[in-house]
């Protein structure tokens, strides 16, 4: 029989306190002292106490507010994704708060603790780097888009990745294009893509090209690009794991004196914002991570108005393809 959770009253009796005083620093009561405010925290922490959601709700003090974590706020993968949240919590009157896994790595914390520890009533999780996550069991966790390190048992909402990577690759093979270079990266979504692109490389008779494995930005493309356009000079197209790879991979092209798409067309991913611009129109997959978020927050609401236990979903967003002015039959 599993040990029971510990409660207010151990917390109080560790920290040699009243039940009601760890009650007010749970609150963030500004009537604490700082030194029983510490003693309080403290005990909770050895202990591994967290407040009890559903006894706040009870209690009327509910936060109404949803974490949601990221990787960068730089990603324009995000701009849609949180588009898609905020419209399916603003009828419920829920508001979001954002934590970045890079803004406090200099401090060591985890996003996510830091959003528990302020009590939000859920999580949307769509960043990766989380392979010891502990998810309290008074804390709803959705996980938005596929991530290759978070625990099971989790509700899941993303695009189906693999659909939009050969969504990609055949519209060039249909284009004609034989020598096709996948520029990839690493995480739970590269990997997916890259899968799935190999897959159907192989299975048109051709022979797969993939460069990069690390990060996923417009440096990363363009370093992998120009690698590959080195070592095989007979490539005609690429498929990039993202637009901002994307980016990189059309001033690699023309850094080697090509054009796009006249001599290498370019396919991206993701369908951001900056794909769409006059200046780039690039080809590429909209995995509708509008529609991801709204799901994803959709089932959170759910999962908080009902914290009885249920089996985790997984959701597959379909995605489509958007052709541009960057893909083109080979010239040769």
């Amino acid at each position: 029989m599993p040990p029971r959770p510990p409660t207010i009253i151990d917390v109080a009796e560790r920290a040699g306190v009243s039940k009601s005083l760890v009650s007010m620093v749970m609150r963030d009561d500004p009537g604490v002292s700082d030194a029983r405010r510490s003693a309080v925290l403290a005990a909770a922490a050895e202990l591994g106490y967290r407040p009890n959601r559903a006894a706040a709700i009870l209690a009327g003090t509910r936060t109404r507010t949803i974490g949601v974590v990221v990787d960068d706020f730089r990603n324009p993968w995000y701009v849609p994704l949180l588009n898609g949240i905020r419209e399916a919590l603003a009828p419920h009157g829920l508001r979001l708060t954002l934590a970045d896994t890079r803004a406090n790595a200099h401090l060591g914390s985890s996003p996510f603790d830091d959003l528990v520890s302020l009590r939000v009533d859920g999580v949307v999780l769509a960043a990766e780097g989380f392979p010891d996550l502990v998810v309290p069991p008074d804390t709803p966790v959705v996980v938005a888009g596929n991530r290759a390190d978070v625990p099971g048992g989790l509700d899941v909402v993303t695009s189906d990745e693999a659909t939009g990577a050969r969504l990609a690759t055949e519209h060039l093979l249909d284009l004609g294009h034989r020598h096709i270079v996948h520029v990839s990266g690493s995480g739970g979504p590269a990997a997916v893509r890259r899968d799935a692109t190999v897959t159907r490389l192989v299975a048109a008779g051709t022979t797969p090209v993939v460069s990069g494995d690390g990060a996923t930005s417009d440096t990363a493309g363009f370093d992998a690009t120009r690698r590959a356009l080195a070592d095989h000079p007979e490539t005609t197209a690429v498929f990039a794991a993202n637009d901002l790879m994307a980016m990189g991979a059309i001033a690699a092209v023309h850094e080697a004196g090509l054009r796009v798409p006249e001599d290498v067309s370019v396919v991206g991913n993701d369908a951001t914002p900056l794909a769409a611009s006059p200046l780039l129109r690039l080809t590429t997959v909209d995995p509708h991570n509008d529609e991801v978020g709204r799901l994803a927050a959709a089932r959170l609401v759910e999962r908080i108005g009902a914290p009885e236990h249920a089996a985790p979903t997984r959701t597959l967003v379909p995605p489509s393809l958007v052709v541009r002015s960057t893909t083109a039959p080979p010239r040769h």
